[in-house]
């Protein structure tokens, strides 16, 4: 199955620069990501790169992490990037700027549990310390062939694109009381023909 129309995300143009635009609702979102002609030694040297490109914030905390937030159409996103050299390995988040009230927290795993199979690459968690609903997914880099800013852009698209088509069922357990069951079904039902 081709990830991009599975995110309702479709390419634009891809050189020398690569947009990408979300769909939701009637909103759209759209990111740009200019190419690089050489790609920086250290990952999230090229991370920061395509980052600072899209005029997002940036927060380097030390040489192997990097966060920064980005607005989607429904919610504001909080993107954490770890370099991990121990693994080869760059791990990926995109928090939801909802926090989970704890009385939700049975209701919450059931629909993580029902997301998650849905998910062809990555995962939804919930870090229980705060209350934080994140998609994860990490990266793997070895063989000495480094990370092309291709992949962090494609990282970046899904995780926004799961985030974005996800949302809504997360807020109908969360805030709306509703069971996952109803709420994945009433959030991800996909539209058959056309208008």
């Amino acid at each position: 199955m081709n990830s991009k129309a599975k995110f309702n995300a479709r390419p634009i143009n891809h050189s020398p620069m690569s947009w990408v635009q979300h769909e939701r609702d009637g909103k759209v979102m759209t990111i740009a990501f200019a190419r690089a002609d050489s790609a920086p030694a250290h990952p999230l040297d090229l991370v920061e790169q395509i980052v600072s490109e899209q005029d997002w914030p940036i927060q380097r905390h030390g040489a192997d992490e990097l966060t920064t937030v980005v607005g989607g159409s429904s919610d504001e996103y909080h993107l954490w990037f770890s370099w991990r050299e121990d693994l080869g390995a760059l791990q990926f988040s995109c928090a939801f700027g909802m926090r989970l009230p704890p009385p939700r927290l049975p209701a919450l795993h059931s629909l993580l549990a029902l997301l998650n199979a849905k998910v062809p690459i990555g995962h939804f968690d919930v870090w229980h310390d705060d209350g934080v609903i994140c998609f994860r997914y990490a990266l793997l880099v070895r063989g000495g062939s480094g990370i092309s800013s291709s992949q962090i852009e494609d990282l970046i698209e899904i995780g926004i694109g799961e985030c974005e088509r996800s949302y809504p069922a997360f807020q109908f357990v969360v805030w709306g009381g509703k069971s996952p069951e109803e709420s994945i079904a009433a959030a991800l039902m996909e539209t058959v023909g056309e208008a």
